[in-house]
C-alpha cells in the first residue's frame, strides 16, 4: 500500500461525498496530466518494511482538474504479495488557509489471490492541513479479513526541507498490533529525499531504525 503515505471514518459518508463530487463535470482549461517514476532502497509502508530488504521501483500517472483527481500508482511490491498497483480518486481544496483532501484508494496485488482485483481491498482517506501541520486518517472500507475495520492515523509537520510524521495503527481492538512509529525526513531537492523511521510502541518487527533513500523523476517535464 502507498505511503505513499495517505485509514479513517467508515465508507458511508466518505464514499458518498466523493461520488457526489466526481459527478460535477470539471472544465478542460484546468486539466493536468502528470507522471513520475521512482526508486527507493526499501518498501516502507506505515513504519513497516515490506520488501525483505529489496529495493522498490514505482511509478505514478494522474489526471487532475479543478481540485478533482484520479490516477494509478504501481510498485514492484513487497515480498509476499508481489507487484502492486493502486487506483485512486479524490478531491482537494483550500478554505481560508485550511486544506482538505478526501479520496478513495483500492490496492491490488499480483500474488495475492484474495486481493488481485480492484475494490477487494480499499481505504477511504481524509487529510486536513494548516500552516505546515497535517492530520490524515485512513479507514479500511473493503477487505482486511480478520482485521477489517483497521484504521491508521498520522500527524505531521513540515518546515522548509524538513518534516516529521507520527503514525499510529489501530488494529480493530488487537492492542498488540497498534504500532506507533515516527518518521524524520529531509528533502535534499525535488527529487531526492531521506527518511529515518523508528517504531516506538508495540513493535511489529525487529524494532531497528529504518533508513530510506528515495529518488523520483517527473516524466514529460
Amino acid at each position: 500500500m502507498l505511503n505513499k503515505q495517505t485509514k479513517m471514518l467508515r465508507l458511508t459518508a466518505l464514499s458518498l461525498a466523493v461520488a457526489g463530487a466526481m459527478a460535477i463535470a470539471p472544465t478542460a482549461a484546468n486539466a493536468e496530466v502528470s507522471a513520475s517514476v521512482g526508486v527507493a532502497n526499501m518498501y516502507l509502508w506505515r513504519g513497516v518494511e515490506l520488501g525483505n530488504g529489496d529495493a522498490a521501483v514505482s511509478g505514478d500517472l494522474s489526471y487532475s482538474n479543478s481540485g478533482f483527481y484520479t490516477g494509478i500508482w504501481a510498485s514492484s511490491g513487497d515480498t509476499n504479495a508481489g507487484s502492486e498497483y493502486d487506483l485512486y480518486a479524490g478531491y482537494g481544496a483550500e478554505f481560508g488557509g485550511v486544506s482538505v483532501d478526501l479520496s478513495v484508494w483500492t490496492y491490488t496485488y499480483a500474488n495475492d489471490v484474495t486481493y488481485n482485483d480492484p475494490g477487494e481491498l480499499s481505504d477511504a482517506v481524509l487529510s486536513l492541513g494548516f500552516a505546515g501541520l497535517s492530520v490524515t486518517a485512513y479507514d479500511n472500507i473493503a477487505g482486511g479479513d480478520d482485521v477489517e475495520g483497521t484504521a491508521y492515523y498520522t500527524l505531521g509537520y513540515g518546515y522548509d526541507a524538513y518534516s516529521i510524521l507520527v503514525g499510529k495503527h489501530d488494529a480493530n481492538g488487537v492492542e498488540s498490533a497498534n504500532m506507533v512509529h515516527v518518521d524524520l525526513s529531509y528533502a535534499y531537492n525535488d527529487n531526492l529525499s531521506f527518511t529515518l523511521s523508528q517504531q516506538i510502541d508495540n513493535i511489529l518487527d525487529n524494532g531497528k531504525p529504518k533508513w530510506v533513500v528515495s529518488y523520483s523523476l517527473p516524466i514529460g517535464e
